[in-house]
Parts: structure tokens; sequence; C-alpha cells
């Protein structure tokens, strides 16, 4: 009987990457000719839940106002209008944050600048 070929232990996996500061936090930055993945921001993520969230509960009646809303979630009144903005974004630019396909220098502090909610006129990320 022969004995079959012995597996290395050791494997050596060469990944270029560099560590880029963004928003606060370190993230990896993989070379313009690396395969991309799809990948969603969760902050931008949950801004638009929350937001979605929230005027869900104003549409039903459960709140009477944003004020009202806000102290129940324990939020500042100013946080959560401009986040309920979100709900005016283009369905296709939520979409493409949802699907991580929006652009990657895209950020939150960004998303909650004030833009027009006439779908055409709104910016391109």
């Amino acid at each position: 009987m022969k004995r079959a070929t012995q597996t290395p232990e050791t494997v050596t996996l060469h990944v270029p990457f560099c560590i880029v500061k963004r928003g606060g936090r370190k993230e990896m930055q993989f070379p313009e000719s690396a395969v991309k993945a799809r990948r969603s921001d969760n902050m931008l993520v949950k801004a638009l839940a929350r937001a979605f969230r929230w005027k869900r509960m104003l549409d039903s009646g459960e709140f009477a106002t944003i004020a009202d809303l806000a102290q129940h979630e324990h939020i500042a009144h100013s946080y959560m209008t401009r986040i309920l903005r979100l709900t005016l974004l283009a369905p296709d630019k939520v979409e493409a944050i949802l699907e991580g396909t929006r652009s990657s220098e895209l950020t939150l502090v960004q998303l909650l600048q004030p833009f027009s909610s006439a779908w055409h006129e709104q910016p391109h990320w």
C-alpha cells in the first residue's frame, strides 16, 4: 500500500491591501484591480431602517408629532427630522444603499445634508 502525499501544515496567502481611516474607523482598502464584493454600509442601512420605521409609526397615528416620537425614542427632535428626510430619497438610491452598490465614499454625514425631494434633482452618489 502506497502512502498518500502529505499536506503541508502551513499555507501562505498573500493579499495586497492597505489600511485607511474612514469616518473614525479603520478599513481595509484593496487595489483597483481587485474584484470588489458588494458591501452595504451598516450605518447607512440602519439610518434608512430607522427613517422608514419612524415614518410608519407617524403615518399609523401611533404618535401625533415628531416631537412625541422623538421623546418616546429618547432621541433629539432635530436628529429625528434629519433621519426622517431619508424617506424622501429616490427608490434607486435607497436600493443602491441597501445592496451596497452606491459610492463607497458616501457617508451618513453626507447623506444627511439637505437634498431636493424631487428624485431627478438628488445628488448622484
